[in-house]
């Protein structure tokens, strides 16, 4: 077993060696699996629609989310009272219109009438209030709770008015509710913490049945309140995390959509007959945490080696197969006040000398955590490679989805905390510069109460993000977000790698499904031609 992995460590380090010397194409590390075979030709008998997607569910509450997957399950059935449309700008759902008072602290929100919850109770002003209070309750302590801190009331007024005071003005605050889905008050009286597993909302798609590891089955809403949606019968969800399986699937027409699309994929099945590529520009960064609260990750020279040491060109070339662009900042450049970094430039012996002042001349062996699906091992063997070469020894460990969520999430105390580094994906699925920011790198938001899994505390930043929230004026906005990410970029609480493109692949038959530029997918429109 050995030899085998010692085969396959100096494989990966002589495709990464071929492709940074010759400087190689998109198709760099591209295992041609079924290179040449035929697309089976299939048509759609019925409306029932498979999506195979690379990872597990891991809740179905929409206040307790924070992975994508989770929050394209939970927006299949549930919605909001402000939502996203396919570019994330927030638009008006179960929300006929609102207001916002003059000094920004009064959203006033009135709602569409005549709208039933799946399990037949109204849906109405008393209901949403009930859902602000769940959230914001601190005993529950749900991942949706600390966006909502500046709300100090909630009322209704009347059946179709609801009114939010805040103790001080959040710019934000209209993307926060288009993440606060609203929960049937039956159900959540009901099944109470279950709820997470038996979901009911308004949505146009029903719940039908979650089996962990194998599928999310929901249904079609006939009482669903908009006219004409959804036009199919089911969608059917089901993780595949393994790159080869999902193509596989797609080719066969076992899956009618799947995503990711695998990178090395792509320029094979371009322009086959029966299957469409989609891709667009995203705000999902790539990147490892390291936890700054561990030796010798405390040490700023430390990270900053590891980010030198790590060669982003070629990490976009061999692990995202040509298809993604280099992370120069805490943010992508397509999130609402991204600020240019410039620095960490691949440069080895810079990485070293680093190491050394560090005390570390010989480097050190450290761990890595992911999860274990096939892109999400290469990039971590693609690491382990790089930071091999300035004397840093890495132990990949892979994990499932949930397993991994609860290992990080476990510790009572920051300074418990087992993880070192982990390779991982993040996108602001609020779609604004607070939701790429705060539950990052605010010291407010060590797991679980956020995904500050880099346990990073800076207090200048902390007061930028408090400043920048409070901004009514974007100018302002942008300048303190500006600070913000030129003091992160300088800490390195991250190995800063690249940004993705996300890219879908479908049969032709398919319409109407799209992934957002935050990774999560939209099935609201879904139709078979």
């Amino acid at each position: 077993m050995k030899a085998k992995k010692k085969t396959w460590s100096m494989l990966m380090l002589l495709l990464i060696v071929a492709v940074v010397t010759a400087g190689c194409g998109g198709n760099a590390g591209n295992t041609n699996e079924g290179k040449g075979e035929e697309t089976k030709a299939v048509s759609k008998k019925n409306k029932d629609v498979v999506v195979a997607i690379n990872a597990n569910f891991i809740t179905l509450d929409p206040h307790n989310s924070s992975d994508t997957h989770s929050i394209t399950g939970a927006r299949t059935m549930y919605e909001g009272l402000m939502g996203f449309d396919e570019n994330m700008k927030v638009v008006p759902v179960l929300a006929a219109s609102h207001k916002i008072s003059e000094d920004g602290l009064v959203y006033t929100f009135t709602l569409h009438e005549n709208i039933k919850f799946h399990d037949g109770s109204d849906f109405n002003a008393e209901a949403v209030k009930i859902n602000l209070d769940r959230l914001r309750d601190e005993k529950n302590n749900l991942r949706l709770r600390k966006s909502f801190a500046k709300v100090t009331n909630v009322t209704a007024p009347d059946a179709k008015t609801v009114v939010i005071t805040l103790s001080e003005p959040y710019n934000a605050f209209l993307n926060k509710m288009a993440m606060a889905l609203i929960i049937s008050p039956k159900a959540l009286q009901e099944q109470g913490a279950n709820i997470s597993k038996n979901p009911v909302g308004t949505g146009p798609y029903k719940f039908k049945e979650w089996v962990q590891g194998d599928r999310l089955a929901v249904v079609k809403n006939p009482d669903y309140w908009q006219q004409g949606i959804p036009k199919v019968d089911s969608i059917t969800f089901k993780p595949v995390p393994e790159n080869g399986s999902r193509i596989a699937m797609l080719k066969t027409g076992e899956a009618d959509f799947i995503y990711p699309m695998p990178t090395e994929q792509v320029a094979e099945v371009e322009g086959q007959k029966d299957i469409v590529i989609e891709k667009i520009d995203s705000t999902i960064v790539r990147y490892i945490t390291l936890n700054t609260m561990k030796k010798p990750y405390d040490d700023v020279k430390v990270r900053q080696a590891i980010n030198y040491a790590i060669n982003k060109e070629a990490y976009i070339k061999v692990v995202k197969s040509g298809l993604g662009s280099k992370l120069d900042s805490s943010m992508s450049s397509k999130t609402q006040y991204y600020s240019k970094q410039t620095g960490y430039d691949y440069d080895p012996e810079k990485a070293k000398k680093l190491l050394a002042e560090a005390g570390l001349p010989t480097g050190f062996t450290a761990e890595i955590w992911g999860e274990n699906d096939s892109e999400t091992m290469k990039g971590m063997q693609f690491i382990q490679q790089q930071l091999a070469l300035v004397g840093i020894k890495l132990d990949v460990k892979s994990m499932e989805g949930g397993t991994l969520s609860e290992q990080i999430n476990s510790a009572k105390k920051p300074e418990e905390a087992k993880i070192q580094m982990w390779y991982v994906s993040w996108s602001p699925s609020s779609g604004d510069a607070d939701g790429a920011t705060r539950g990052l790198f605010s010291s407010e938001m060590f797991p679980p109460a956020g995904a500050n899994t880099a346990y990073y505390k800076n207090t200048n930043v902390d007061k930028w993000i408090a400043e920048a929230n409070k901004a009514t004026d974007p100018a302002q906005a942008k300048t303190v977000y500006a600070d913000i990410q030129k003091a992160i970029w300088a800490d390195a609480p991250w190995a800063f790698l690249g940004v993705d493109q996300v890219i879908s692949g479908k049969r032709s038959y398919i319409s109407g499904i799209k992934v957002m530029p935050d990774g999560s997918i939209t099935v609201r429109d879904a139709e078979v031609k």
